[in-house]
């Protein structure tokens, strides 16, 4: 079984494909969000015409009071695309806000980027050197991982545990 995550934007999208069990990455992408709408329709395509199991988590967010601008509604407004592809493909899919990738990964909602970063590199490449990076010649866990695409993983990583504590 797979996990197709977003980390959704304005204009582009991070997107990571994951195995559910091991949460190894399959592929990782930041593109356009015409892209990734495609990869997401081609990714369900497939999953239903081999008869495999998915599931599509998408990083929602969520109101604290404070005004926001264009970006903000046009990112809503591509979470909502996102969302109705998913159901096109006979599947519902799960909004992860980011409060619950914090709790999970750092246990604080002070938690930023980085820390969400760091404690993924914690989980999945402790005391490896480049962050769990490795390099062309030897990749690494986090091989072509970059601020967005983070993000989309821990979409997935804290989706996957949700999951297994029965929270989803």
């Amino acid at each position: 079984m797979k996990i197709f995550a977003i980390d959704t934007g304005n204009v582009e999208s991070a997107y990571v494909i994951v195995d559910s069990k091991t949460l190894e990455p399959i592929e990782i992408k930041k593109t356009l969000n015409e892209h990734v709408m495609s990869r997401l329709d081609s990714f369900i395509d497939r999953c239903n015409q081999n008869n495999q199991k998915f599931d599509v988590a998408i990083e929602m967010v969520a109101s604290y009071g404070m005004a926001v601008g264009k970006s903000v509604f046009d990112t809503v407004l591509m979470i909502g695309r996102f969302y109705e592809a998913t159901l096109r493909g006979r599947r519902a899919p799960n909004l992860i806000y980011r409060k619950d990738e914090k709790m999970n990964l750092c246990y604080s909602m002070r938690a930023n980027d980085s820390n969400i970063t760091q404690a993924l590199i914690d989980r999945f490449a402790p005391g490896v050197r480049n962050k769990g990076k490795g390099t062309k010649a030897s990749p690494g866990w986090f091989y072509g991982f970059k601020k967005d695409i983070w993000q989309a993983y821990a979409v997935a990583v804290t989706f996957a545990d949700m999951k297994k504590r029965g929270e989803i």
